[in-house]
């Protein structure tokens, strides 16, 4: 069977699907047949992805919503019921972030990124579980690349990831119970318009981009490629 017609009978929860990783994952499920519901605060956004979504012959819903707001996560769920029939995949793919100094971020910039990427997600795992149970359905956390490899500019990133990566694999194992698969992706560096945003402010893009890349590479990626420069150069010099 085909992805395709495979697809056309999945109803998907895409949230932060008007810009960025979560536009590109919502246009891919619904060219691949998924009904799609789009989440996000900007309206007009959203109606923007949700017409090109249709344009080229999906099925999309968009929901104005404030994912800050714990009432909001009902009125999404009723929605993806009500419009589609059932939740098939819960993608949660929104975040608000502040890059900056770990010293320099303030204790409601810590909060507003934890409620939009943690509490959020949380709210809509436990409130969609009993359709993904009864659909033996998936969940994709996006976590992005700071759970694993934090660096200097991404505290909020790299912390409410490492969030979202544990509550990942406690829902898994919850899952494998209940039958539905859970996920995280961890991301690095998309070229995405929060990037072009963070090259764009002040002088340290290019640090952070440097920055970024390296500390990307896994530790034990870096030892191999240690190992094998000193192994190049023993056997350049000859045993002594």
């Amino acid at each position: 069977m085909s992805v395709q017609r495979e697809m056309r009978r999945q109803y998907a929860i895409v949230t932060g699907a008007n810009i960025g990783i979560g536009e590109a994952i919502a246009k891919r499920l619904a060219a691949d047949g998924a009904q799609v519901l789009l989440v996000a605060r900007n309206a007009a956004e959203l109606e923007r992805v949700a017409a090109e979504i249709r344009t080229a012959g999906g099925v999309a819903y968009p929901l104005a919503a404030d994912l800050a707001e714990p009432e909001a996560v009902a009125r999404i769920v009723a929605m993806a019921r009500s419009a589609m029939g059932g939740i098939d995949m819960l993608v949660n793919c929104a975040s608000l972030t502040h890059n900056g100094d770990f010293f320099s971020i303030t204790d409601e910039q810590w909060r507003n990124a934890f409620e939009i990427k943690v509490f959020a997600a949380i709210r809509l795992c436990r409130t969609a579980w009993p359709d993904l149970r009864e659909s033996k359905g998936s969940i994709v956390n996006i976590c992005g690349i700071g759970a694993r490899t934090p660096t200097p500019f991404t505290a909020i990133t790299a912390g409410s990831s490492s969030a979202m990566l544990a509550i990942t694999k406690l829902l898994a194992h919850a899952g494998v119970t209940d039958g539905v698969q859970v996920n995280a992706i961890n991301p690095g560096l998309v070229h995405t318009p929060r990037i072009q945003r963070t090259l764009g402010a002040s002088g340290v893009g290019l640090i952070f981009v440097t920055t970024v890349l390296s500390l990307q590479i896994p530790p034990a990626c870096r030892e191999l490629r240690m190992r094998r420069k000193n192994r190049a150069r023993k056997d350049a010099g000859g045993d002594r």
